[in-house]
């Protein structure tokens, strides 16, 4: 039984949709299943194949279709029982103002579509598995996938904890495409509100490219704020290693994996106080008022104010990962058990079954 996985979303910048798909999509991560990556090249490819490609090997057989990145087309609605889609988060549906107006054209009408009769999901995280109920039809079966979290970045603790705990200047560090979701903005008022709390000197790096809105324009100017834009594996380490807090301001994520990226490197993690953050952190976040930048401030000042704070939070993000990965690595032998399932249900069914699957 041959399972199609939609990689048809790959070959542009690695952000958060396309690792996902390489990590837990991928022919090594479903092993020993028989996975075929669909892949296109170009914008024009890309939607045909998503739009009638992947429908009409569907209709010429009865593979079973994974789909990690995009929504699938309503093309594929026929075969719902044959299609797996991975939900990241339900912005689509539930903050339509953030999106750009090809997110709204052609993602969040399927994405819609796909919630209210599809049989079954993966999510990334029992948040976002909370969240679809809302969504899904009653009977709608949602199987967690949560990523295992590999040092992508190749980061090291190192001597970290050995640092001074008064650090002249005080480094932030934020990862993610500069845009309304993301609010960068908070965060740039935060550093500001640190600037006058103690850190006159404090900076926040943010790498990532520019997206859709005028928040990049609005950010440029910040005293203190340097956006980095885009950048290699090899220059994020650097980053990384430099800064002494990671620092993520959201509205919302539906998992947030840089801030667990970040811990590989023994980094305090601030975030919002909300559900998704501290399923992700557990006991290792410094959970802020996001609104509120005196207050937050005021929160990080007083989680650096013991002279060993820094060892505390590199033992605190190795616990972290620790504890996530166990969580992966069962949710992984669940969901292979799940689609090997849906194969062999597959391969038995009659010809007469698979005809108005």
């Amino acid at each position: 039984m041959t399972i199609y996985v939609d990689n048809t979303h790959l070959g542009r910048h690695v952000t958060g949709l396309e690792r996902i798909t390489l990590e837990l999509f991928s022919e090594a991560a479903l092993a020993p299943l028989d996975v075929v990556p669909v892949k296109a090249q170009g914008l024009r490819q890309m939607l045909t194949t998503q739009t009638l490609g992947l429908p009409m090997r569907l209709a010429a057989s009865s593979s079973i279709l994974l789909c990690p990145g995009f929504p699938p087309s309503p093309l594929l609605r026929p075969f719902a029982s044959r299609v797996l889609p991975y939900i990241h988060d339900d912005f689509l549906i539930t903050r339509r103002a953030e999106l750009n107006m090809r997110a709204r054209l052609y993602m969040a009408g399927p994405f819609k579509l796909a919630l209210r009769h599809y049989p079954r999901f993966l999510a990334n995280s029992g948040d976002t598995k909370r969240k679809l109920a809302a969504h899904c039809r009653p009977d709608a079966e949602v199987t967690l996938y949560r990523p295992s979290v590999r040092n992508v970045f190749g980061l090291d603790p190192g001597q970290r904890g050995e640092r001074s705990a008064q650090p002249k200047p005080l480094r932030l560090i934020a990862l993610g495409t500069v845009e309304p979701r993301k609010n960068f903005r908070a965060a740039a008022q935060i550093l500001d509100a640190l600037r006058m709390q103690g850190f006159p000197e404090a900076t926040l790096d943010i790498v990532g490219r520019s997206g859709w809105g005028d928040d990049w324009q609005a950010l440029v100017s910040q005293p203190g704020v340097t956006l980095h834009g885009y950048q290699s594996t090899e220059r994020v380490n650097q980053l990384l290693d430099a800064a002494d807090l990671f620092i993520c301001t959201s509205h919302d994520e539906g998992l947030g994996l840089p801030l667990l990226e970040a811990q590989h490197a023994g980094l305090p993690i601030i975030a919002p106080d909300a559900a998704i953050f501290r399923e992700v952190l557990g006991e290792s976040g410094i959970y802020v008022d996001t609104a509120d930048p005196a207050a937050a401030a005021a929160q990080i000042a007083a989680a650096l104010s013991n002279e060993d704070w820094r060892v505390r939070y590199v033992t605190l993000a190795v616990r972290n990962l620790a504890r996530w990965n166990d969580l992966a690595r069962g949710d992984r032998e669940n969901v292979i058990s799940l689609i090997a399932r849906l194969a062999h249900r597959r391969g038995n069914a009659s010809p007469e079954y698979r005809s108005v699957a």
